[in-house]
């Protein structure tokens, strides 16, 4: 495998990484919301997720993939009401303004387990995988150790522009004050509903 493919590789990840998308309303909602410790959290959860679908599609892992084809809308639905759920959990916070005690202090576990679940609840990021990634391979050289490359590649340079993100987001929110805590909570709340509705409108690849 050139470098001259490995840098096309790393250059597609990244655009795809700045595409918006649930996984990326999620964690700039909870960065926004609960800080840099909230955004680590989620991205850590959405890393795994993407992770473990990278892993079935290198593997070449039919059954799962048919399986997830199969029930694309039933788990693309699940995704996007949950994260209408979690949406509409921020938007309270930020309408009743209840304190430390709402919605914006979150166990670090319930944040990564958001993020898990978010990545996971998108079919058509393992189905997108499976045309993506044999693209890159040399067919000249044995397919198997050019996708573990690729698959680690891959899940290392989106989660780079992750914590990119993360890291400047962040740095901005801690010019707010604690007055603005509400407004916060509402941009996070809108940014939820925004990944579900993006979530829902997602169709099946023909």
């Amino acid at each position: 495998m050139s470098m001259g493919i490995l840098a096309a590789f790393v250059a597609a990840c990244i655009f795809l990484a700045l595409t918006p998308g649930p996984n990326m309303s999620l964690i700039i909602a909870n960065t926004t919301a609960h800080g840099l410790a909230g955004g680590l959290w989620t991205l850590a959860g959405s890393t795994t997720g993407l992770a473990i679908l990278v892993a079935i599609a290198a593997l070449g892992m039919t059954s799962v993939m048919v399986l997830m084809a199969d029930w694309f809308d039933v788990i693309r639905w699940l995704g996007a009401a949950y994260l209408v759920y979690l949406g509409a959990r921020q938007l309270r916070a930020a309408f009743r303004g209840s304190g430390p005690e709402t919605v914006r202090v979150l166990h670090g576990g319930s944040l990564y387990l958001n993020g898990l679940l978010v990545s996971l609840s998108n079919p058509k990021v393992l189905l997108f995988l499976g045309a993506f990634l044999p693209q890159f391979v040399n067919p000249s050289h044995a397919p198997g150790p050019q996708l573990v490359v690729l698959a680690a590649l891959f899940v290392a340079t989106l989660a780079a522009v992750d914590v990119t993100y993360t890291l400047l987001l962040a740095r901005a929110r801690r010019a707010f004050t604690a007055r603005h805590t509400r407004v916060l909570d509402g941009i996070a709340g809108g940014l939820l509903l925004a990944g579900g509705a993006l979530l829902a409108t997602l169709r099946r690849p023909t």
